[in-house]
């Protein structure tokens, strides 16, 4: 073949070697999965023992941070917030050069903004993810983690990062995936709370978890629905500022949440969270708004009152 001539076969591209930091149910579920997919990976953790069920799947230990950022063009972090990064890496950053960053932990937008700044002082690129799932879907088809940043770093890691969920990338704003992240945790912490105030309100009654939990669940599964009904462009209202009362409105929502309330404290249950949600309408109606959907609590969220 003529040395000009393109090879009709060239050799298909092997998996990026990837690196992984943070060995917690999360990450050790990140590893399994890119060994899965062929990935060289390398690990540490800084309580080593977390290492050894990971290197026995074919995961590669190193023996400091240093030596897992060397070992791979893409290293994802996997810990509880992001003071861990700066702990975990303060002998590392001369090695960070040339190399690129997911940091995958939870921590506020604002800090994940500065990280970048940091990241990239050291010459490194940087991405944020939120992932959207539990450990054990990781890999799975359900599974994906909102992306921020540089979209060309996405773009250059992306087979490597679909490994782990369905990359979604929301813009160039390295806080923008954190607050998403956050934005979801809110939703599903609430939930998460207010299913246990309702197992408990039942309890009550001698109703037990296992009876309550599956009817319960029946109004979880219907909050989307109730959301989008009528809606081509769910959230288009809400965007323009129009909370038509056709179907709820604050005065009634509200009259329930005070219903609720009632209801908890002659029971003698913790009155934190239904005083909360009370407080919501009975703002909206203060502001002369009970007659409009319900949605118009996000107003007193947007502004709430000092004092």
């Amino acid at each position: 073949m003529n040395a000009h001539q393109e090879n009709p076969h060239p050799a298909p591209q092997l998996p990026t070697p990837v690196s992984v930091i943070g060995l917690g149910p999360m990450g050790r579920a990140m590893v399994r999965t890119l060994l899965a997919a062929g990935h060289e990976v390398t690990v540490w953790n800084r309580t080593a023992s977390r290492a050894a069920g990971v290197v026995s799947d074919g995961a590669k230990r190193a023996t400091t941070p240093r030596e897992a950022i060397e070992a791979s063009p893409l290293t994802l972090l996997s810990l509880t917030d992001y003071q861990a990064m700066y702990d975990i890496l303060t002998d590392a950053t001369a090695s960070l050069s040339g190399r690129t960053l997911v940091n995958l932990s939870s921590d506020t937008p604002g800090r994940s903004r500065e990280a970048a700044t940091w990241a990239a002082g050291h010459g490194a690129a940087f991405l944020t993810g939120g992932v959207m799932n539990p450990a054990p879907m990781v890999g799975t088809d359900e599974a994906y983690v909102y992306y921020s940043g540089d979209e060309d770093v996405l773009t250059r890691h992306r087979a490597a990062l679909a490994v782990v969920g369905a990359p979604k990338y929301l813009g160039a704003d390295p806080g923008l995936a954190q607050l998403m992240y956050q934005a979801h945790l809110t939703v599903f912490l609430t939930a998460l709370s207010g299913l246990m105030h309702a197992t408990a309100l039942l309890g009550t009654a001698g109703v037990t978890a296992e009876q309550a939990l599956p009817e319960l669940f029946l109004t979880a599964d219907t909050i989307g629905a109730m959301m989008t009904a009528g809606e081509e462009r769910p959230g288009a209202a809400l965007d323009a500022g129009e909370h038509p009362g056709d179907l709820s409105t604050v005065t009634m929502m509200g009259a329930t949440a005070d219903h609720i309330l009632e209801t908890s404290a002659t029971l003698g249950l913790d009155l934190a969270l239904p005083s909360t949600i009370l407080g919501h309408y009975r703002r909206a109606v203060e502001d002369g708004h009970g007659g409009d959907n319900w949605t118009r609590i996000i107003d007193g969220m947007r502004e709430p009152r000092v004092g």
